[in-house]
Formats: C-alpha cells, structure tokens, sequence
C-alpha cells in the first residue's frame, strides 16, 4: 500500500495526455506507480481538481539577482549592453547579506512554484560577506539558499562557482569582484558541505563560471577533485560575442569548441546559454552528451542574441531552459520566447516543431525542457513516472485562458495563450506546497523581501 494516492482526471506523461490516471506515492515522496486508465478514483485516492503536468526544473538561477530585476531598464550613456548591465548588477552582488540572500530567495522561490518550476539550480557564486570579507562559515550563503528553499518547499540543486580571475587577459578579479573568490579547494569544499546537510529536496554539484572567469588549470584541478562521482557540472559558454573574441585571441578557439577539445565534457555537463554555436560546435556538444540550458527571459533582456534552436534539437542535445537574472519567472513564457525569437529571426511559425516525430511547438519545446531539466539538476528521474520524486501542477481549467479549450490543447494553450499560469495545486514530494496560487507563508515571506528592497534602494 503507498503512502497516499491522488488520481488526475487527465496527466501528461510519456509526451502525450493519458486518462483516469492513478498516481501512488511512497513515503520518501516519489511516485510509486502511474497508472493510467483507472476510470474511477479509488476511495483511498484524492481526487485532484484539475489535469497534471510534472513540474518542471528551472536550471539556471542567480537567485540574489531578483533584488535586481526592472531597475536596469533605464539608459544614461551612448551605449548599454551585457557589460554595461553586469556592472550595475555588482551594486547588488557587493552589498546583500547572508540574511537578506535568503529573504531574496525565498520570496523569489514561491515565485517560482507559481510560475511551474519545482526544482532549481542555483548557480552560486556569492561565497564570501559583503564587499569580499571571509565568514567565519565559508558555507553561510550556500545555508541561506537551503534555508530560502525549505522555508519556500522548492527542491534545490546548489552549484558553488569557481571563480579566480576577471578575464582571459586578467589574471586577478576587480575590487567589485572579490566576493566571488573561490578556489577548486573550496568549490569541492563547498559542494560538499550541501551534501553534509542532509536536507530533504536539497543536492549539490558544482560550477565553473566561464572560461574568461577561471584558467584552465583551475578548472582542471576541479575536475580532477570531482572525479567520477555522478553529480551536475555546470558552466556559462559563449554567452557574448565579445566573450568569443576574447576566447579566439587568448586561445586561438571559439569558446564551445576550446571546451570540447580541452575538457572533454560528458552527460554530466551543462553549458549555460550556448548562444553562439556554429554547426560543429553543436555536433561537438552532441557527441560529448552535455546538454545546454537557455535563458530566452534573461538573454533577451541582455541583448545576448539568439541561438539555433533547430540545430540543437535535431542534433540531440539535451535542452533545459532557466530563469537566470528572474527578469521572467515562469516556464510558459520562457518556452514563449525560446520559439518567439526563432520565429522572428526566421520569419517562420512553429519552428520547434517537429511534422515526423511532434507537430505540437509547446510538446515538443515542454518535453525537450523536462527530460534535460531533470538531467542538469542531478535528478536519476523526473517527471510521472515511477521513481522520480512526487512533483505535479495541476492546471486551474477554469482560468480564463483555458475556459473551453479542447483538452488535447491544453498544454498549447498555457505556452502561446496565456499570461502568467495559473494552478489549482503546486505539490512537491506529493504534498501540496501552493493552493489556488497561494503559498501558506507567502505574507511573511513577501514581507521580508519587501524589507530587504527598501534597505538596498533607499536611494533609488
């Protein structure tokens, strides 16, 4: 007998919309079995209001950044770019406290269940006090993210960053990025003192910033401390053009191709935006067996640029999608933008699609970020199926989007129709973690966050 058992009217799984579906859960919160085709909900069962979708990993995040989001929209010079915002950002990422990191992220993790995400991966490079001061618990900052992801019920992969210098050229970090200082040492160190907490929901892996951000021995030296032990590994590539100038005249290779050639990625890697790709650097990633996680919110607010979407996908590479600086916080409107951008770079419909294999642009860009998502979080399985941890979304069919919409449609509807979604439940490890949209410490949670606004721009 399960620990309990829900039963959905309608449940997404295997890529398609199944039935009466039976979903058992056992006591460390996975699913137990899925079955299909139960026309009537057993009297042990609890009937769900409403179809289920698995819940979905955002798999790339900068939670402190939401402290930033909608005050870098301004222009007060000639020219604004990535850089430009980067530096701006810093006023952020010089002066938040262990305190305020996890009223910061706890208020943006509820965000994030509403907006369908139930597990994140924190790309976590804020390792020492403000302004670059050690503490005197080199894991402070990793336990405030752990402590925002309980007090929120969000699963949470923590990926400390290596980060030893300021450019290919620059062989030390700036004044403003001393905050960031790590070494192979201490990004293990760190890893495992997530590891150490033993908190439900909670894993860990590690992170490399960028090739211009940590030397090749660094990196190495990283690689050779994680070994063969099966956890995520995660980097940002080729985000910026001018990142790949400067990797081209350091190295005399293009940033995607200098890491396939020299580090020899394997399944467990996920290289961050990928946006500048040529052709054989996407066969290079494919015969690796990394995956790559877009930002379509974050790079389009960037200026990033766009990469091919369509060479990704029918190379194979596994394609996660991630929220990165919450300029955008949900999953409909990130899958939205990653088709809008190549729609209007090619002046095409549906270019996610797939005539032979998906028709559905939704189905296919959804079941590319499930199956990836799951992958770059470190998660053995993800999704309705028995093993994989007991998260769902149960859709609010009665939200003006989606009033009369055939149900084969569903999930078309949510990506290309809607606004921000809307769900009768959020659960995670089979427990309900937001009712009708609303998290049960929502107000407090919301109350700090408002607190630690008003203390970082009271000048604003």
């Amino acid at each position: 007998m399960p620990e309990h058992s829900l039963w959905a009217p309608q449940a997404w799984i295997d890529g398609h919309w199944e039935a009466c579906v039976l979903l058992d859960v056992d006591r460390q919160g996975h699913w137990a079995a899925v079955q299909p085709g139960v026309l009537n909900a057993p009297a042990h069962a609890r009937v769900l209001p409403g179809p289920v979708l698995p819940g979905l990993v955002d798999a790339h995040s900068h939670a402190f950044q939401r402290a930033f989001a909608g005050l870098s929209e301004r222009r007060d010079s000639d020219a604004d770019d990535f850089w430009s915002w980067r530096d701006r950002m810093y006023r952020v990422a010089q002066r938040i406290t262990p305190a305020q990191m996890e009223a910061v992220a706890a208020h943006l993790y509820v965000e994030l269940l509403r907006g369908g995400y139930t597990q994140v991966c924190e790309f976590h490079y804020l390792h020492h006090g403000p302004q670059g001061q050690p503490l005197a618990d080199r894991a402070t900052m990793c336990h405030a993210l752990a402590a925002a992801a309980a007090s929120s019920g969000i699963g949470l992969t923590v990926l400390p960053v290596l980060y030893e210098r300021a450019g290919f050229a620059q062989p030390v970090l700036r004044q403003d990025q001393q905050r960031f200082s790590s070494t192979p040492a201490l990004v293990h160190q760190l890893m495992r003192d997530v590891q150490a907490l033993r908190q439900p929901l909670v894993n860990a892996g590690v992170a490399i910033h960028s090739l211009r951000a940590a030397s090749a021995a660094a990196i190495t030296e990283l690689l050779w401390l994680v070994g063969d032990e099966h956890l995520p590994m995660h980097i940002h590539v080729a985000e910026q053009t001018q990142e790949v100038a400067d990797c081209l005249a350091a190295t005399g290779q293009r940033p995607i191709a200098w890491l396939c050639r020299e580090l020899a990625p394997d399944p467990r890697w996920q290289l961050v935006h990928a946006t500048h790709a040529t052709a054989a650097e996407t066969d290079a990633v494919a015969r690796s067996g990394a995956g790559i996680v877009i930002c379509p919110g974050t790079e389009g607010n960037l200026g990033d640029g766009l990469t091919d979407l369509g060479g990704w996908l029918q190379a194979g590479v596994p394609v996660a999608i991630g929220s990165d600086s919450h300029v955008t916080r949900n999953w409909p409107e990130e899958l939205r933008w990653l088709e809008y951008g190549q729609r209007l770079q090619r002046r095409q419909r549906n270019v996610a699609a797939s005539p032979r294999h998906q028709p559905a642009t939704a189905a296919r860009l959804w079941d590319a970020a499930l199956a990836a998502g799951g992958k770059a979080a470190g998660q053995a399985r993800w999704g309705l199926a028995p093993g994989a941890r007991a998260d769902a979304l149960v859709i609010d069919t009665d939200a003006p989007a989606l009033v009369g919409m055939p149900a084969s449609h569903l999930l078309d509807a949510l990506v290309f129709a809607a606004g921000e979604p809307t769900w009768r439940e959020v659960l995670v490890a089979g427990e309900p973690v937001l009712r009708d949209g609303r998290h049960a410490q929502q107000e407090a949670i919301s109350g700090r966050y408002r607190q630690v606004m008003e203390t970082l721009w009271a000048d604003a």
